[in-house]
């Protein structure tokens, strides 16, 4: 719960020889690699290093430490596979790498090869929020696996859903949602009768419900955009437990009947935006059913089910019932009415069994769980709140924690550490209503033990302290002046090394960058990965110079971007690219690997993105491929990045240079969104920053942002709208002397129906009868209106086009997964690259011939 510098990681780990047990979770400041002498580590039986920088590879040495029965590593920035070596790990009990950029196949053994397969102890499998790809191996699930949490939401997992997973009745929750998983659901998934929530959410499942009579502890089912057809069980409602079920966004038809539940707890059943004609209730029942989007609502709208609405947040916050006290600055009324220093965090929940946040039920069980488990630990507190539950755009829920001290108004060191290592430990069972849970805590604010500013001593103490500490200064300034000299010293020996010694903080370059992520390359090592800078290795140039092909090190494949003299990028905006792109962790937004800047040189090494920018998909010989399923995926996809970036990043980050030619598409045809050189953090913006010099791309360029020089997220959702109007007209922003809007616009101008002229305007390559079309016009010109108090938002953009997907998905014979390349789409030499040239339109506005300021 410390803050570590950074060049004290190498220090750390020959300390923590002597322990069994390190927690080191919450330390943003505790960033670099993980070195592989972490193998040396044998003692340890629990490593949990959650919320820290960490970044780069997990070391295969990590498969040493045969006494680990804890290893949690998430919320991090690690890259690359999961070590194979970890399937060494006979004792382990709990793995977790959640939130991570981890990516590959997850490892299974071969031969003498050891995988994940091996862990028959393991209960806890949690991998879930990274870029895992391929299949989910059926060897994880064979008979000997104890597994009750399986945890493998939103990676990039392809393929069907492995009828072994039957063979492991050991499981209680299970989540495969987010993925791009195909297939009919196992048959067999009723074997698993210990199973209480089930998640195959947003997902590409075809065929009908699966028969889940006899898992009669299932309480939490959610299967919303899985593609699932025909009628929806009549026995599904009839398990004892169930409380929660979510069909939503589906192609289901015919009679919902919930007549036959055989209970009291269900509470939800939402069947939105599917094909029921008809509704049978039991008589009595109090669960919120919702039907809105059927054809049973077209002739009942007034019934409360085709109004009903379900929120994924709310406001909820426990009354403490205490009487009018004001705290003095910064201190916060407890629940038992005491003015203290809280500490202050979010609980992630991976999952939970109920859908009404704001029932105190819940707060009760989790508040007097969480106190029995601090007091049975001898830690001193007082008191706990927890408020504002939300759903996040992961399906996990979230709860704000404040954890009050215990015979004072702060906690010391001790305590603070003592806290978050047994909330991330876990060893007290919740599972009653919620499931595993990691916690991230703020920066405490108050130690206790820190030195204190007051001065209580008598006069005589004063006076023996006045002697003594003339004493003590005469020794203290002698130690100053040495450990100055050593420190000039080693920082003369270090300063060749370090990449920023000659990095010039001024008005152009802006201070050294701050980073939380990227590794430092030095100019020697890109050499050495590009064979010299070698004119083979390269796969683009523009303007700014060239990008090279390489493998680094780590063997992973990467794209290197050096600068040539006299390139349009700058210092400044050299800097705001490493600073912004080190601090995101996004499968929609490109993955800045390193920086180098030494030698004169400016180099970014990104990862790898083969397949190309959207824009020169959707121009080249590949244009015929882009089918509008593949585009409205192109569209989620970058949606998703961009609303990451304006809504969780942290801070929030406008890009400001939102188009075609910056969004990527990966070999599974992920769309990613790229260049953060003109970008600007909100906060910045929000204290008062306005720009002196406009800057982004013609055509894409929000008039709004150029006339007032003032720059808010409804710039980005205009260059967007324009981004999602390529996608439907195939034409560049501006052609002929015309912008694309106006071309749009006049299209549907002069016609009763808006809509029917689009034909006019639609790309040649799509198909003429589009499900959806007119949803994605209306919502493409919706980001683009003049004013940005009335364009969406991003969080809504990217709503809009999940219906949009599903309303289209709903009328297709077949669809095809939009995150997997196709037998047709092989990626080719004629591809250009993700980094060649400039958009011919790319200026900022500083170099037209005119003045933006005198405008």
């Amino acid at each position: 719960m410390y803050s570590f510098l950074r060049n004290e990681r190498d220090q750390l780990f020959p300390y923590l020889l002597k322990f069994s047990c390190r927690d080191l979770s919450n330390n943003k400041g505790l960033t670099g690699t993980l070195p592989q002498s972490i193998g040396n580590l044998t003692n340890l039986s629990t490593l949990m290093l959650i919320g820290c920088s960490f970044f780069g590879l997990i070391p295969d040495s990590i498969g040493s430490l045969q006494q680990l029965t804890h290893l949690s590593l998430n919320s991090n920035n690690f890259s690359g596979p999961i070590p194979n070596s970890i399937g060494n790990l006979n004792s382990l009990f709990w793995l977790d790498v959640t939130a991570n950029q981890l990516n590959g196949t997850i490892p299974i053994s071969k031969g003498t090869t050891p995988g994940l397969d091996m862990l028959v102890n393991t209960k806890h499998f949690h991998l879930g929020q990274n870029q895992l790809v391929g299949s989910i191996p059926s060897q994880l699930f064979n008979p000997n696996m104890q597994m009750i949490h399986v945890i493998l939401d939103n990676n990039l997992l392809t393929d069907s859903i492995p009828y072994a997973m039957g063979n492991v009745q050991t499981l209680e929750v299970l989540r495969l949602n987010g993925n791009s998983l195909n297939g009919s659901v196992p048959s067999n998934l009723n074997n698993l009768t210990s199973l209480s929530e089930l998640y195959l959410a947003n997902n590409n499942l075809n065929g009908a419900l699966p028969n889940l009579t006899g898992m009669d502890l299932l309480n939490y089912v959610m299967m919303e955009r899985t593609q699932l057809q025909g009628q929806i069980p009549v026995n599904l409602f009839s398990l004892p437990q169930l409380q929660t079920v979510v069909l939503s966004n589906n192609h289901l038809n015919g009679t919902l009947n919930v007549a036959t539940t055989s209970n009291g707890e269900l509470t939800l059943v939402d069947c939105t935006n599917n094909a029921i004609t008809n509704y049978t209730k039991v008589t009595g029942s109090t669960a919120d059913v919702i039907l809105a989007g059927n054809p049973i609502c077209g002739t009942n709208a007034s019934q409360s089910y085709c109004s009903a609405q379900n929120s994924n947040s709310s406001s909820f916050i426990p009354s403490n019932n205490c009487p009018t006290i004001v705290c003095s600055s910064n201190e916060v009324l407890s629940p038992n009415c005491n003015c203290a220093f809280p500490l202050t965090g979010t609980l992630y929940f991976i999952s939970f069994s109920f859908s009404n946040l704001e029932n105190s039920t819940y707060y009760k069980f989790l508040v007097g769980t969480l106190m029995s488990a601090f007091l049975s630990g001898h830690l001193p507190v007082d008191s706990v709140a927890v408020s504002d539950p939300t759903i996040d755009m992961y399906s996990y829920l979230q709860y704000t924690i404040q954890i009050f001290p215990s015979g004072q108004d702060e906690f010391n060191r001790t305590a603070v550490s003592g806290i978050g290592t047994l909330l991330n430990l876990q060893p007290f069972q919740i599972k009653d209503y919620f499931g595993p849970f990691f916690f991230i805590s703020e920066n405490y604010c108050c130690f206790a033990d820190a030195p204190s500013s007051t001065n209580k001593s008598s006069n005589a103490g004063i006076i023996a302290g006045v002697a003594v500490g003339g004493s003590v200064l005469v020794l203290l300034l002698i130690g100053v002046g040495i450990y100055a000299y050593c420190q000039k010293k080693r920082a003369e020996r270090t300063s060749e090394q370090n990449p920023f010694a000659s990095w010039e903080s001024n008005k152009t370059s802006g201070d050294v960058p701050q980073l939380t992520g990227a590794k430092l390359f030095s100019f020697e090592e890109l050499k050495k990965c590009t064979d010299n800078f070698s004119e083979a290795n390269v796969i683009g140039a523009g303007g700014y110079g060239k990008v090279y092909k390489g493998t680094i090190a780590s063997g992973q494949l990467v794209a290197i971007k050096r600068a040539q003299q006299g390139s349009l990028q700058g210092a400044l905006e050299f800097k705001t690219e490493i600073e912004l792109l080190s601090r995101i962790n996004h499968k929609n937004v490109v993955e800045l690997v390193g920086f180098c800047y030494e030698q004169g040189e400016q180099m970014l090494i990104y990862e790898y993105v083969p397949n190309g920018t959207l824009n020169e998909n959707l121009a080249g010989k590949e244009r015929k491929k882009m089918d509008w399923m593949r585009r409205l995926s192109v569209a989620l996809d970058s949606a998703r990045g961009l609303a990451y970036l304006h809504e969780l990043a942290n801070p929030p980050i406008i890009h400001r240079d939102i188009k075609s030619n910056n969004i990527l598409l990966d070999d599974h045809l992920t769309a990613k969104v790229a260049d953060f050189g003109l970008s600007k953090l909100r906060g910045d913006i929000e204290k008062g920053y306005v720009t002196t010099q406009v800057k982004g791309t013609l055509g894409y360029m929000d008039p709004e942002y150029y006339m007032t020089q003032q720059l808010t997220e409804k710039s980005d959702v205009y260059s967007f709208g324009v981004v999602l109007l390529e996608l439907v007209t195939g034409r560049a922003p501006i052609a002929r002397g015309k912008h694309i809007v106006r071309v749009v616009n006049e299209a549907m101008d002069g016609s009763e129906d808006p809509y029917s002229n689009l034909q006019e305007v639609l790309d040649p390559n799509l198909d003429r009868h589009l499900v959806g079309l007119e949803k994605f016009v209306e919502l493409s010109m919706s980001c683009v209106r003049d004013s940005g108090a009335e364009r969406p938002t991003m969080g809504e953009v990217v709503r809009e086009i999940e219906n949009i997907i599903q309303m289209a998905g709903m009328n297709l014979d077949k669809i095809k997964s939009a995150t997997t390349i196709s037998s047709d789409y092989e990626t080719e030499e004629c591809i250009p690259s993700p980094y060649s040239g400039e958009d011919p339109f790319h200026y900022s506005m500083g170099s037209l011939p005119f003045n933006v300021e005198s405008h």
